[in-house]
């Protein structure tokens, strides 16, 4: 079984279970997005995390030893993303993403923002007109070294 197998098998157990992400994060104490990008191939759990996730999802011992494994990450590939929810994060990128670049660069100075220390939030937001989606982007600013 390889990362990308035992995601869909993830998915199928969550479905299956009726749970929901947020419900197993706090299983594994986790934020949300943490663990749902460990569980989905984008970053390594604990031993403890990795056993109690088989656990909850019913996954066996070589399971267990994937969840722990530092992935290869970036699980788009190298085409234009074509599902519309991911489509839509790659044209805020293509419109905004130099105007972000160049508010950061005015606050900060020269670097950019970690995606390694970095945490992701994603809420409900109620709006008499509709409701909306709030997601956070928070990571470090990490300044080019001058030497």
């Amino acid at each position: 079984m390889n990362r990308k197998e035992l995601s869909e098998k993830i998915i199928a157990a969550k479905t299956q279970r009726r749970l929901k992400w947020r419900d197993i994060a706090a299983e594994l104490k986790l934020a949300p997005a943490c663990a749902t990008a460990s569980l989905l191939g984008q970053m390594a759990l604990s031993a403890a995390q990795a056993r109690r996730a088989a656990e909850i999802l019913s996954l066996d011992e070589e399971a267990v030893a994937l969840l722990q494994q530092v992935p290869y990450r970036g699980s788009l590939g190298e085409t234009i993303p074509t599902d519309p929810l991911i489509y839509r994060f790659y044209e805020i990128t293509q419109v905004f993403g130099s105007t972000i670049k160049a508010l950061i660069e005015e606050e900060f100075g020269d670097g950019i923002m970690s995606a390694i220390d970095f945490e992701l939030d994603v809420a409900r937001v109620s709006d008499p007109k509709g409701d909306r989606v709030r997601v956070t982007l928070n990571g470090k600013f990490l300044p080019y070294r001058k030497y």
